[in-house]
């Protein structure tokens, strides 16, 4: 087989711009788009959605899309995958038939579920499955009365069963972001179950374009090469049976595509590059090749792949106290002045201890190192927030706040409300025995009659030893010696942030192969940590990529937290790396680029 899939992205997040589908779907000729809508912390929410009305617990939007997609896909004759089912992919497909119907159109719905363990916790943990914190060891049981969602990782395996029973829409409970694009793949092209390399490169693209719009210019560090915002294209990604790909969007949109745009999400959240790990396969982000040709398209190649991992992941949440947080508006001349002595004056007369606070000056730096220093303007947000277990004391803090307003130094002004105690739902990740868990599948035919097949998953056999991975290698450092100067990491390299849990993972990408040389050698981890003085509580370990010039930081306890646990403005650390990049090094003139 020659010809190439093309699968676009028209979704990164639940809440991302409803209107990507129909752009897709107008723009070009696609074979399948995918949406992705899940994290952690959605699959609570929708948990608790369903609590109230049984018939809840997708993500609704996605209902809407269709309904003014629906007539126009069946036109084009693509296939729409999406994990938008959340804890109820079967009320969700119900619900599409029944719009189907509605407008007098033959389809059928494919429902992956099974993913969703919640009811079956304690029967697990006795048979075998403690599913401990597969970060801290903590066991599960002191927690399990208040777990609100826990779910297994799917893979591509149970997509593609919907896909051969003719499915048009498939969509899913917790399906990995990266599965549901390689799906189509293993259907289109027919690649075994074990052949590693080719699962690895349908795990990259679906990484490339799982984000949407970060694909395509969203969040690019060197913002200014981007054309425009302006109806920004969502990603499309052209695959050969090879495995190779190129990462592209429709003509006559915004955005761009390069191999900035694409290397920055390749790093994004990527931890280890050695070993991306899914459940279809453990891919090598530390083999891929890129090759940019032009006008928005650049290739990928190269990418390796070792064997699948032993277990499944679960994502749990439970819920673990309450917090809230609270602004003041504070202005005029001696902003950041004001606002600290508000700050002091206001936890002396909110009287308790809590478990967790937090303070912080937006407008002047706070959210970033204090390496960098502060600025001072002349109006600044002063930003209040607690976390305790005893909701009272959670309310006595948004009781208090609005009591300053009065009472304080002049210029402040109201902004929010009284702040209300909302429920911390912390995360919980854990591993499940393969063999533990069954996907099911449904058809569901607005025409015809259902069809179910039950796949049971089974505990892999020893991998069987395949061909080494070879990594690219390190350039060697350059010369010492010479003039320097004295420039910010930016400079010298791009980067892009994200979370994972408690820890952030920032991936700086050097301009040029001396500066990866000569950064190896620099920016350490313990280089890191200092800048980062007072924001990073754990260690710092640094990952190397050398064929994509990356240096990859994992900065543990970072973020208060992560999720909703956290106080912080950036629970998820996306401002970090562009604060590294604030860096000031001193560099062999030779190797700092022309602005």
């Amino acid at each position: 087989m020659t010809r190439t899939v093309r699968i676009g992205n028209a979704g990164g997040y639940w809440g991302d711009d409803v209107r990507a589908l129909r752009r897709q779907l107008e723009g070009g000729p696609l074979d399948y788009v995918s949406l992705d809508y899940l994290a952690e912390v959605t699959m609570s929410i929708l948990q608790r959605q369903r609590a109230k009305d049984p018939a809840l617990g997708y993500a609704t939007d996605f209902v809407d899309q269709m309904r003014d997609c629906l007539p126009l896909l069946m036109e084009t004759g693509a296939t729409v995958i999406t994990n938008a089912g959340g804890v109820n992919p079967e009320g969700l497909g119900r619900k599409l038939v029944e719009v189907a119907r509605e407008q007098g159109l033959r389809l059928k719905v494919g429902v992956v579920s099974g993913d969703d363990i919640l009811g079956r916790l304690a029967e697990l943990r006795d048979g075998g499955d403690p599913l401990d914190n597969m970060e801290t060891g903590d066991p599960l049981a002191p927690h399990l009365s208040r777990v609100s969602a826990a779910n297994v990782y799917l893979g591509a395996e149970p997509v593609v069963r919907a896909l051969e029973m003719g499915c048009r829409v498939v969509v899913t409970g917790r399906v990995t972001d990266t599965g549901i694009t390689l799906a189509p793949l293993i259907h289109e092209f027919g690649w075994d179950e074990d052949d590693w390399d080719r699962l690895a490169a349908g795990i990259v693209a679906g990484h490339v374009i799982e984000c949407g719009t970060q694909a395509t210019g969203g969040n690019l560090t060197d913002w200014r090469d981007v054309p425009t915002y302006d109806r920004i294209g969502y990603p499309i990604v052209e695959v050969s049976p090879d495995g190779s790909f190129v990462v592209t969007k429709h003509p006559r949109t915004g955005g761009l595509v390069s191999e900035k745009t694409v290397k920055e999400q390749l790093v994004y959240e990527m931890g280890d590059p050695r070993s991306y790990i899914s459940p279809d396969v453990i891919a090598r982000f530390d083999t891929i090749r890129l090759e940019d040709l032009g006008r928005d398209r650049v290739r990928v190649s190269g990418v390796r792949g070792v064997p699948r991992p032993e277990n499944f992941k679960v994502s749990m949440a439970y819920q673990d106290g309450w917090k809230a947080v609270g602004t003041i508006l504070v202005s005029g001349p001696e902003a950041t002045a004001k606002a600290e002595t508000l700050a002091r004056a206001f936890w002396k007369r909110v009287g308790h201890r809590f478990a967790a606070t937090h303070t912080s000056v937006v407008g002047t730096g706070s959210i970033w190192p204090e390496t960098l220093g502060r600025c001072e303007t002349d109006e600044v947000l002063l930003r209040l927030g607690v976390r305790d277990h005893d909701r009272a004391k959670v309310h006595d803090f948004g009781m208090v706040l609005p009591t300053m307003i009065l009472s304080g130094p002049s210029g402040l002004a109201v902004t929010g409300g009284r702040p209300k105690p909302s429920e911390v739902v912390a995360y919980w990740p854990a591993l499940i025995r393969r063999s533990s868990v069954a996907a099911n599948i449904t058809a569901l035919d607005t025409h015809g009659p259902e069809r179910r097949e039950v796949l049971a998953f089974t505990d892999p056999p020893p991998p069987r030893l395949g061909a080494t991975v070879a990594a690219a290698k390190a350039p060697p450092p350059p010369a010492a010696g010479g003039r320097t100067r004295r420039v910010k990491l930016r400079a010298l390299a791009y980067a892009r942030s994200g979370d994972k849990g408690d820890t952030c993972n920032i991936g700086v990408l050097c301009r040029s192969p001396e500066l990866y040389a000569w950064l190896r050698g620099e920016l350490k981890p313990a280089v890191v940590r200092r800048f980062f003085k007072g924001i990073v509580l754990g260690r710092v370990t640094r990952h190397e990529a050398p064929n994509l010039l990356a240096l990859n930081f994992l900065l543990e306890r970072t973020l208060g937290g992560g999720g909703t646990v956290s106080l912080m403005l950036d629970p998820q650390g996306k401002t970090l790396s562009q604060a590294l990049l604030e860096m000031e090094l001193d560099v062999p003139a030779r190797l700092v680029p022309r602005a």
